[in-house]
């Protein structure tokens, strides 16, 4: 036999020994246990500095996200939640706000405080033209002698210059709307004094209750206090007043009565001029209109008296 059926068979058995201490696996563990770590205390760190607003927003949020979502914003508590970029106060306890809702609020803040100073110190200037007017109705001699057909007083729309018949002096002849050449003086003086504030102006014709007769068929008190109007606002221009400050031009009738008790009373047949305030201006642009000339504004201002009782015919 050969030699090679006498030769024993060696089996090597590899034996495969753990790594023990020298393996890798536990720094895998330790690194999830840190991070899980850093996370938990990160999480009660936000927890520990948000407010209690933002607290119940985030709680809502998760229990019925559907609301929130619909409602519009993070959460519906009392303030801004702060995981959307809040406050840069992360420790502040009485609620986050957005810095474009802060930023919101100081202009509106400031734009209230300076619509508030514009406007008194444009009541200063119509208080100063009121002034103006009343000091150059005393010094002139042609005007001194009209001083109580003269009204003047501050409404809620302004300066109103208001020129009023007298039982024996009228403006206007009866029915008519050529000016007397008293008031012709007056309106010219009143129109060189209003080109001193920028405001612009309203203008409207009014008549007492008496019916016109005669004329053209369909020509009215309307048609009558309109023409008067337009005749005083001619007269204003031709004074030196801007022609572009006239904002409004009308004419009302008998329907805004100076003095109620007495429709026919001559008082009632005057020209109204207001030196408009910019609220009162825009709201006119923006047709949305004015109260005053259909307001208790018309009725006599307290302290004025009326400048006669006689009773008059047709406008």
């Amino acid at each position: 036999m050969s030699d090679d059926s006498t030769r024993p068979i060696v089996i090597k058995r590899k034996k495969v020994v753990a790594g023990g201490a020298h393996g890798g696996a536990w720094k895998i563990a330790y690194a999830d246990f840190v991070t899980a770590m850093m996370a938990f205390f990160l999480l009660m760190w936000l927890l520990g500095s948000t407010a209690k607003g933002d607290l119940q927003g985030i709680a809502e949020h998760f229990q019925n996200p559907l609301k929130v979502a619909m409602s519009g914003g993070a959460g519906s508590g009392d303030a801004t939640s702060v995981l959307q970029g809040g406050g840069k106060d992360l420790t502040r306890q009485s609620g986050q706000v957005k810095q474009g809702d802060v930023e919101k609020k100081k202009t509106t803040s400031f734009s209230k405080e300076a619509q508030a100073e514009f406007r008194r110190k444009e009541q200063e200037r119509l208080e100063a033209l009121k002034a103006d007017i009343e000091k150059m109705i005393e010094q002139s001699p042609q005007l001194a002698q009209f001083k109580k057909q003269m009204l003047l007083d501050i409404t809620s729309e302004g300066l109103r210059i208001q020129i009023v018949d007298e039982q024996n002096r009228p403006m206007f002849d009866s029915g008519g709307a050529e000016l007397k050449p008293y008031t012709r003086e007056i309106l010219r003086q009143v129109g060189k004094a209003l080109n001193g504030v920028s405001n612009r102006i309203s203008l409207a014709g009014h008549t007492d209750a008496a019916s016109f007769s005669g004329g053209t068929q369909g020509f009215s008190n309307w048609e009558l206090s309109a023409n008067r109007a337009n005749a005083s606002r001619r007269e204003l221009v031709v004074g030196g007043m801007d022609d572009s400050k006239v904002l409004r031009v009308v004419g009302l009738a008998s329907t805004v009565l100076f003095d109620k008790n007495d429709p026919l009373n001559s008082v009632n047949r005057r020209i109204s001029i207001v030196v408009l305030n910019k609220k009162t201006e825009s709201a006119i642009l923006q047709e949305e209109g004015p109260e005053s000339e259909l307001s208790s504004d018309e009725a006599v201002p307290e302290g004025l008296k009326l400048p006669g009782s006689g009773k008059g015919t047709s406008g």
